[in-house]
């Protein structure tokens, strides 16, 4: 299993069933970086701006990825990704499409270590009898990589996202 199939399940099982019940457990997040403290210096003597330096990222994932609208943005294109994959598409046109973009956004939100409150259902109950098999997990990431590759996710903020849901995969998976 790679990287990459972990994620799609999950968001599979939200538009599956994403209609109220209890709320998911918070991924575990890294513990935050602590900044080092900046000496106070003399005021530069030229008016020029000082070149950006590069620091490390900080925050949680969810400040890095872009806050709200890059999460937003993440899943309208992959739910738009989803649709027109015949492989997975079959249970998403049977769903309300606005709640499960709006609870999509929600998960993706709490697991990044974002301000939302997810309001759907644990991984287990929605995906109960469903028969979701590895293929389909498979795709459904597929999906979503397109979507992160396509909106220039950085590769450290993918693979956290990813290794920070994929860990639902054995949650969802029912056939192998």
């Amino acid at each position: 299993m790679t990287v990459k199939s972990w994620l799609a399940m999950a968001a599979l099982g939200l538009a599956a069933g994403c209609a109220g019940g209890k709320a998911a457990a918070r991924p575990a997040e890294p513990p935050p970086r602590s900044e080092p403290a900046k000496a106070p210096g003399p005021a530069a003597e030229s008016e020029a701006p000082a070149p950006a330096k590069a620091e490390p990222a900080s925050g949680t994932l969810f400040d890095r990825l872009g806050g709200l609208p890059a999460v937003e943005a993440v899943i309208a294109d992959f739910l738009g990704n989803v649709a027109a994959d015949e492989r997975i598409n079959a249970p998403f046109a049977v769903s309300d499409l606005k709640l499960v973009q709006k609870r999509l956004v929600e998960f993706v939100c709490v697991a990044t270590g974002g301000p939302c409150k997810y309001g759907g259902r644990d991984m287990k109950a929605v995906h109960h009898g469903m028969g979701v098999t590895g293929a389909q997990w498979d795709a459904l990431v597929g999906d979503l990589v397109k979507s992160l590759d396509k909106l220039k996710v950085p590769d450290r903020e993918k693979s956290e996202l990813l290794g920070a849901l994929g860990p639902l995969k054995d949650q969802i998976v029912e056939a192998e």
